[in-house]
């Protein structure tokens, strides 16, 4: 394999000589105690680099990336590049990278679901009888949990009045769950004669998924008429951050909660949107 160029073998083996390369750049980032989810993300990456350019080069990397900005958003973009920067490390072209794409961030947060929105969700869901969607939305809502840490909580947990999240690096945080959503949510799973396991369960007993709890949240866009932009499992975790900041304003604790790696991540709560911006310049500015 030269410095500035990577092939594959032509004719009949292009396929074996791909899925070789493929297969070991696996064991290379199994080895290097990578998250599964990163692992499929970076294979998918170099795969489809691949299967578009049968070597590596730096045309190549040129025209993949003018692909990408084509037919993806700006993180997915970047996500793909990522990819690929680690496949030429794991190839050792040390002189080949790809440089990502600035992403514009936004200094206010959009999509967030109004309190109004929040109890009228509550009620409907308490009145048509679905206690589980309705202690989803209220955990996430009174925690900040993310959808992918609240599909783990256990009755323990509840029982317990805190939950200890993991992350990456065998980082952790402890995230307490308030006293009434706590009272409430027990005397749900007394009801339901359950002492231990997953608190959110599927029809099958199985513990719900991330993704079956977003088909859910479109459901209820149609049943209840409500903005399609604001229900998704995320915006509840923006609704406990930016009503905690509101009432508490310890930036710093909040961060601490959310499992921020950096402060600045969650100085985006302090910010206005324009609506907001809007609504208060009208209540104020009377002259």
């Amino acid at each position: 394999m030269t410095k500035e160029t990577a092939g594959l073998h032509s004719g009949e083996n292009d396929m074996t000589s791909r899925e070789r390369m493929l297969y070991d750049f696996r064991v290379y980032l199994t080895r290097r105690q990578l998250a599964a989810s990163t692992i499929r993300s970076y294979l998918y990456g170099a795969g489809q680099f691949l299967e578009l350019y049968h070597s590596v080069s730096s045309d190549n990397l040129s025209l993949y990336k003018c692909y990408l900005l084509e037919h993806y958003r700006p993180q997915t973009v970047n996500l793909r590049i990522r990819s690929i920067n680690c496949f030429l490390e794991f190839l050792h072209l040390t002189d080949l990278h790809m440089t990502m794409i600035h992403i514009q961030q936004k200094s206010f947060l959009e999509n967030v679901i109004s309190q109004a929105d929040y109890e009228y969700l509550k009620r409907c869901l308490l009145r048509d009888g679905n206690r589980l969607y309705y202690f989803i939305i209220r955990i996430m809502a009174t925690t900040g949990l993310r959808i992918s840490e609240l599909v783990r909580l256990r009755v323990e947990d509840v029982r317990r009045g805190y939950m200890d999240v993991y992350s990456k690096g065998n980082k952790s945080r402890r995230v307490y769950i308030p006293l009434r959503t706590r009272s409430e949510c027990l005397t749900w799973l007394s009801q339901e004669n359950r002492r231990k396991g997953f608190v959110f369960l599927n029809c099958f007993g199985e513990p719900l998924t991330p993704s079956g709890i977003r088909y859910q949240m479109h459901r209820f866009e149609t049943l209840y008429g409500l903005d399609a932009s604001v229900l998704h499992p995320h915006a509840f975790r923006h609704l406990f951050a930016k009503k905690f900041i509101e009432t508490c304003g310890d930036l710093s604790m909040l961060s601490d909660i959310l499992g921020h790696e950096n402060i600045e991540t969650t100085r985006i709560y302090l910010h206005r949107s324009p609506t907001e911006q809007k609504k208060l310049v009208n209540q104020i500015v009377k002259w």
